[in-house]
């Protein structure tokens, strides 16, 4: 599917299909499409050219988007209606929604039940924003930047609550700013960037296409120019991180070399390396706007 807006290049012939029971996180740096791509899936617009089919249907007919939860980057909630009222007026408009004091307790909003929405911070906003999304029982559902504004509890709770949706069927594409937030949640990854899928593969495997590893050691000496390692970071823990493409090759240099040293961990390469190393940009200026 291809989206313009003027002469703007959205989304440049993706092609992009999400199983039923499966957890996708859609990578991207800003302006990558990721946003126009849910709002084509979600019905919100249409494509230039490309077809979009929501659980078997136009997304754009009311009976395909009965099966759909959304939560979108901006939510737009009544500010004079209470948290309790909002829930009760959208689970009316399902024929089995999950009841409304289940709901704000899995959610954390039980105590906020009573408080108008404009009187809610932007996380307790964000909270009843994503609760809304499931209230219906969607087999689907979309969630762009869903922990934005969120603190580290409020977050892991979240989580939480999607891995529950997930685990009892239901299928998510979301997307994040917070990359351990995808490792975290996802099991398969779509990488996007200027509206083109840079990759689309489970994690293991993306992560797999980074070719540093990272030796993580406890030791006096400073390990920085030891040979292979092609940089090196100081952790919290006084440990030195160091970056190589050949890790066991490091380990045996570190032993045959004699250097005092403990608590060796090797550790894979993390999301944060793969997304980078996939969306690095060329040095040239591109003849098309950025995505917005």
């Amino acid at each position: 599917m291809t989206r313009r807006f003027g002469t703007v290049v959205a989304l440049d012939d993706v092609s992009l299909t999400v199983g039923a029971g499966e957890l996708v996180g859609l990578l991207g740096p800003n302006g990558a499409g990721k946003s126009t791509l849910l709002s084509l899936v979600s019905g919100q617009r249409r494509p230039d050219a490309g077809t979009v089919r929501l659980l078997g249907g136009d997304p754009r007919d009311a009976r395909s988007r009965a099966g759909l939860g959304l939560t979108p980057q901006e939510t737009g909630l009544p500010a004079t209606l209470k948290v309790r009222e909002v829930v009760d007026f959208v689970a009316g408009h399902y024929p089995d929604p999950v009841p409304t004091a289940a709901l704000l307790d899995q959610f954390g909003l039980t105590e906020l039940a009573g408080r108008q929405t404009g009187a809610m911070s932007g996380g307790q906003k964000r909270r009843l924003a994503v609760a809304l999304s499931l209230v219906g029982r969607p087999r689907v559902v979309l969630l762009d930047e869903p922990t934005t504004g969120l603190d580290v509890s409020a977050r892991q709770a979240l989580w939480d609550a999607i891995r529950a949706y997930h685990a009892g069927g239901g299928t998510v594409l979301l997307t994040s700013h917070y990359l351990e937030e995808v490792q975290a949640l996802a099991q398969r990854v779509v990488v996007i960037d200027q509206g083109v899928v840079k990759a689309d593969d489970s994690l293991d495997a993306i992560l797999r296409r980074v070719s540093l590893r990272r030796v993580v050691v406890g030791s006096a000496s400073d390990l920085a120019g030891r040979p292979g390692v092609v940089r090196s970071d100081r952790l919290g823990d006084g440990r030195q991180e160091l970056y190589t493409p050949d890790a066991d090759a490091l380990v045996r240099e570190l032993v045959t070399s004699g250097v005092d040293f403990h608590d060796l961990e090797i550790r894979g390469a993390s999301l944060e390396e793969a997304f980078e190393q996939m969306v690095a940009r060329d040095a040239t200026p591109t003849t098309e706007a950025r995505a917005r």
